[in-house]
């Protein structure tokens, strides 16, 4: 276990703001991460920015954002250390300030494999897992042919209601800002009743499908068709697991994996609501 320095034990850690958002990019970019600037935004307004200066006074030299769903779950993401400060404990404080800062709440974060050592030890389980894929979508296998459209502002009860029994918590900031961070939003219906929402966010040269909500794999195969279309760019999305009739279909379509991380949860045995609707998350940041 690192010993970390006096020099960077005492330094304060403090609340970002919106104002740190390009300091967020530049610590994501030392780290060989994309810059995400506007995936950053939508972190740092939506949730609560923790971080600690770099004393030479070259912007961060660690950061991560706690996304609250209330008192019974809170997502932890993007917890980065620049490189010239990796592995002296740095990491480890931030996260003992968030354990501190949130209490009695149960907390849930995507864990890479060089991360997942350090939740382990801090008392996170790993329950499952996501695959990251990436690609241009082929359309070489067939959606189902399950009824999509652009979402309507008539549509926000509907998917908030829809949401909150998927999810299982209330995150109504969340969706409620999904019309002005996606470019793209859609729904499914099927006699009157929407049955899945999915949206495509814009994130540097991809656009990322999620939150991805749906009654079943045809639903949601359908929603990812239908976000495809409209866009030029390749899709990127994060895919349960467990979701492996999705994973296969969208593999066949050109949408390649790049990565898988461990989905992991403390103070609770798995996350609330229903996984089996619950197909990707807006962002592994926010859960």
């Amino acid at each position: 276990m690192p010993t970390l320095p006096s020099s960077l034990a005492q330094l304060p850690i403090r609340r970002l703001t919106a104002d740190d958002l390009l300091a967020c990019a530049d610590l994501s970019e030392n780290r060989g991460w994309l810059r995400e600037e506007h995936k950053w935004g939508h972190l740092l307004t939506a949730g609560t920015g923790y971080g600690i200066d770099d004393p030479t006074g070259s912007g961060l030299l660690t950061c991560c954002v706690v996304t609250s769903y209330g008192p019974g779950l809170a997502a932890i993401g993007m917890v980065l250390v620049a490189e010239q400060y990796a592995r002296q404990g740095v990491g480890r404080r931030l996260m003992r300030h968030i354990l501190a800062e949130t209490g009695d709440t149960p907390l849930t974060l995507y864990a890479t494999a060089n991360g997942q050592p350090l939740y382990e030890q801090l008392g996170f389980v790993e329950t499952s897992r996501a695959e990251m894929v990436c690609g241009r979508f082929t359309f070489t296998t067939p959606a189902p042919d399950v009824p999509v459209r652009p979402a309507t502002a008539e549509d926000l009860r509907a998917i908030l209601r829809l949401d909150r029994e998927v999810f299982g918590l209330d995150r109504t900031h969340i969706i409620t800002r999904l019309p002005a961070f996606a470019d793209h939003l859609r729904v499914a219906e099927e006699d009157g009743e929407i049955t899945g929402f999915a949206a495509a966010w814009p994130n540097m040269d991809t656009h990322v499908v999620g939150p991805l909500i749906a009654k079943d794999p045809a639903t949601a195969k359908a929603l990812i068709a239908s976000l495809a279309a409209a866009t030029d760019r390749p899709l990127r999305t994060d895919i349960d697991t467990r979701h492996t009739t999705l994973l296969s279909w969208a593999k066949e379509n050109g949408i390649d994996s790049i990565a898988t991380t461990a989905l992991m949860v403390r103070s609770l045995p798995d996350l609330p609501g229903d996984w089996r609707r619950r197909f990707a998350p807006l962002t592994v940041a926010a859960g």
